[in-house]
């Protein structure tokens, strides 16, 4: 007659389909863990029983993505702000999120924002075991900078025909100090560099530099100036004066040739007299 060995039974399935962990069906007959449950029908995480009995994984990291599962999307969850709610400290809780993200529970990419900052994208997956069942492995991207938005060119402006250091000197100077006039008026260096030769213009068509301020700054718009320097521009091309009328050189007053009445030299002069060197002097 056939004994039959009782030690050799089958995994029961629990209630979820998942088979009974060994060790858990051997504590179980020696007076293991009993449940007394209540269904939660609000403030509660569903966990998967891969997470919570995974063979791999330490009851940190097992603790650790139970939690980080629990949160809201976009709650921090980086080691300093564990370590402040959690005892486990600062290696232990880098060690966990190490376990968890080399199982595919999470991931973390450093990716490079708009302003130029690194920060680190973490992704939490409750079931990475269907995702990968599902998808390919994706290949690994290196962050990529935000392209800038390109900034329109400012208008040309017109250009004197002798660029003279003193007058780009000059023009430089009213146009750093437009914004005490209006504060709105503040240029970038590079803004001041591109209207100088405009202001430069105005001043050698023998416009004064008080005259070249009042024709920039009156009656500014009142709403905000998004672009100054784009509006000064356009001033400067809109109004600029005609040249100076041609004035041709003085050639000077030529006096007739006298001879000094004490040295008998010979200079020039209206009257006869005596030359600079014998003049005497008081």
């Amino acid at each position: 007659m056939d004994t039959r060995n009782t030690n050799a039974r089958t995994s029961a399935p629990s209630r979820n389909g998942a088979k009974t962990h060994p060790k858990a069906r051997t504590c179980a007959r020696s007076g293991g863990v009993m449940h007394d449950n209540d269904r939660h029908i609000r403030r509660f995480t569903v966990i998967g029983n891969h997470l919570a009995q995974h063979p791999e994984l330490s009851l940190t990291a097992i603790g650790l993505a139970a939690h980080i599962q629990s949160l809201p999307t976009g709650a921090c969850i980086s080691i300093k702000t564990l370590e402040r709610k959690f005892p486990e400290g600062r290696k232990r809780i880098s060690d966990a999120l190490n376990e968890l993200e080399a199982h595919g529970y999470l991931s973390r990419t450093r990716e490079r924002l708009a302003d130029g900052r690194m920060v680190t994208r973490t992704v939490s997956r409750n079931n990475p075991g269907r995702r990968a069942a599902e998808e390919p492995p994706a290949k690994p991207q290196l962050p990529t900078r935000h392209p800038e938005p390109q900034r329109k060119a400012l208008p040309a402006v017109p250009q004197p025909a002798y660029p003279a250091p003193d007058l780009l000197a000059t023009a430089l100077g009213i146009l750093s100090d437009l914004r005490r006039d209006d504060p709105r008026l503040y240029l970038s260096a590079t803004d001041v560099d591109h209207l100088a030769p405009g202001v430069a213009t105005w001043l050698e068509r023998e416009v004064s530099p008080e005259a070249v301020r009042q024709i920039l700054t009156f009656a500014l718009p009142q709403e905000e100036l998004r672009r100054p320097a784009a509006l000064l521009a356009h001033r400067l091309n809109a109004h600029l004066p005609p040249l100076p009328p041609f004035r041709p050189a003085d050639p000077g007053v030529r006096h007739p040739l006298q001879n000094c009445d004490t040295c008998d030299r010979a200079y020039r002069a209206p009257e006869p007299g005596t030359c600079a060197t014998c003049t005497p002097t008081t």
